[in-house]
């Protein structure tokens, strides 16, 4: 009994040491961000078309809410959508890969086909199509199915055979074994896919933006900046753009840290 006592005990001992070493870390990668970003502004790389990041920030504040928050509220609604049905997706193929294996090979050319192709291409024929914020969605959607595919499958394959035939022992088909084993042992590796795939559904959601047919979002006001020459204002569009990715990173990981507890205990091991 004292044994596992000690180890628990030894892995909290550890986290704070190890929680505060991350955050040095990071803080000082942004700072020497920063810091270069500031010295190639001020030795006028580009043709002086870096602003600085005190410039950036100063145009941020006096653009304000009015203009960034409603674009940033659609650009989010839009990659919200195409997050939740390009998941729901892949994830809903992967667990039928495990019901019905035959169909792999069929679903995993469409997941390569779909992952291969130009969605750019594909952008232009679903506005003329559906019109509307339809690419928008459909663009967040596809930039993310192909990566939570894979990691689903992964994770179901990665469940522990002892239990599988514990299940099959006990008389449990494969719907038993998918949703009493495979479905909780594949929870880090879907979550692991979800963090990439939050920030790659608002640059798909951004890129459809471009395509036009919208008048609002993140996309549109970075365009109307490049075409007014406001360089200040389209980096700081570009600014509004990546913290809305580390948004959706960062609430996908918080999730992944309530649903599997047991993953991050690992990690500090």
């Amino acid at each position: 009994m004292s044994a596992p006592a000690v180890t628990t005990g030894g892995v909290r001992g550890r986290l704070p040491g190890w929680v505060g070493l991350d955050r040095v870390a990071g803080s000082l990668g942004v700072a020497a961000l920063i810091a270069l970003w500031w010295a190639l502004a001020a030795a006028g790389v580009a043709g002086g078309t870096i602003p600085t990041p005190w410039l950036v920030l100063s145009t941020m504040w006096s653009d304000g809410w009015a203009l960034y928050g409603p674009n940033f509220q659609v650009t989010a609604a839009g990659a919200l959508q195409g997050f939740l049905w390009g998941n729901a997706l892949a994830i809903g193929i992967a667990a039928l890969i495990m019901l019905v294996p035959r169909i792999e090979p069929l679903a995993t050319q469409l997941a390569i086909l779909s992952y291969c192709t130009p969605l750019l291409a594909l952008g232009p024929i679903i506005l003329v199509v559906f019109g509307g914020r339809m690419p928008t969605v459909f663009l967040a959607a596809m930039y993310c199915f192909f990566t939570t595919m894979v990691g689903a499958v992964s994770g179901l394959r990665s469940a522990d055979p002892a239990s599988l035939d514990l299940v099959r022992a006990y008389g449990g088909g494969r719907w038993q074994q998918l949703y009493r084993v495979q479905a909780i042992a594949a929870l880090p590796n879907t979550f692991a896919a979800l963090k990439i795939a939050a920030p790659s559904a608002v640059l798909g959601a951004i890129i459809g933006e471009y395509l036009g047919g919208v008048d609002s979002g993140i996309g549109v006001a970075l365009t109307a900046a490049q075409n007014a020459y406001n360089v200040p204002r389209t980096w700081g569009m570009a600014l509004a753009a990546a913290a809305l990715a580390g948004l959706g990173f960062a609430v996908v990981a918080v999730a992944a840290r309530l649903i599997t507890p047991w993953t991050s205990a690992q990690e500090n091991r």
